[in-house]
């Protein structure tokens, strides 16, 4: 089993920065790129093997909307996959190119909730650009996640049909421990991503981790090969007021029972889990 690195945004904010703006953590990445290598930094040295790019904001659509251009979207994307490579140089730790939802550039939560109102072929065509670039941009795996609607994983299947070499997980936001985000049975996604051999495992993420040994153990009972986890800190999210409320801790005794479940091959952890919590949870796989 390997340790994923932990939360992105929630570091650079734990470093000062206001991530407010409609570009998010995207716009650290354009503009002050050695600050999100720092970041991938501190996760390589806390004990992560996997390091997810900081490519979870990045499209086209909205780096135009926010008054920038698609090709600077472009270079965002290509950027993220060399300061990951850059911080794990020398390492034994595996570049995951981010690969976010459509609705991350909704800025209304639609990351947890779904059912967006927009075309399949919409989502195709979102979904088709950002993957072209980042593919040639050679990260070792895609990290697909913070997926909520099986509707968007059947976009997703159609895109990656195009790139059928390039090896990747794909993990859903999940609001209880029997279901997506959207509302739909977990057990579903096992069979939407079983024409594309190249999602290698499946899961969750940034989901509360008391729902995490639930929703492994249904994907595993249907039938998935690998198993990815990497839940936030368990403190509800807000458009309007950021994360609320006191959480879970991602220790040691969850990691435990969640490694347990057949198929498990990657933990880690998504918002507020910082360092010092990956390095509990790189400890606990070494033990």
């Amino acid at each position: 089993m390997l340790p994923i690195d932990g939360g992105l945004a929630t570091e650079l904010e734990q470093r000062g920065h206001d991530l407010g703006d409609a570009l998010w953590s995207a716009r650290i990445l354009a503009d002050q790129p050695e600050e999100i290598r720092a970041v991938h930094q501190s996760y390589v040295d806390a004990g992560a093997r996997v390091v997810v790019t900081a490519s979870y904001q990045v499209s086209r659509e909205g780096f135009v909307a926010a008054g920038r251009s698609e090709a600077q979207a472009d270079a965002a994307l290509r950027t993220a996959v060399d300061v990951a490579r850059a911080a794990t140089s020398g390492r034994e730790a595996f570049v995951a190119a981010s690969v976010g939802p459509y609705g991350a550039i909704l800025h209304d939560g639609s990351e947890y909730r779904g059912h967006y109102g927009v075309s399949h072929d919409r989502l195709v065509d979102f979904h088709g650009e950002r993957l072209e670039v980042i593919a040639a941009s050679e990260p070792d795996l895609l990290a697909i996640e913070t997926i909520p609607d099986l509707d968007e994983v059947r976009a997703l299947v159609d895109v990656l049909a195009d790139f059928p070499d390039v090896p990747a997980w794909l993990t859903m936001s999940c609001a209880d421990g029997d279901r997506t985000s959207a509302g739909q049975p977990i057990e579903d996604l096992v069979a939407l991503v079983a024409t594309r051999p190249a999602i290698r495992a499946v899961g969750v993420n940034c989901t509360a981790p008391e729902h995490v040994e639930s929703l492994l153990t249904r994907l595993s009972d249907a039938g998935a090969a690998a198993l990815v986890a990497y839940p936030n800190s368990g403190r509800a999210w807000s458009p309007t007021a950021g994360w609320s409320g006191e959480g879970t801790d991602v220790g040691e005794d969850l990691v435990a029972r969640w490694r347990q479940v057949p198929g498990m091959a990657l933990i880690g952890g998504c918002c507020g889990v910082g360092p010092e919590a990956i390095a509990a949870i790189a400890g606990a796989l070494r033990d």
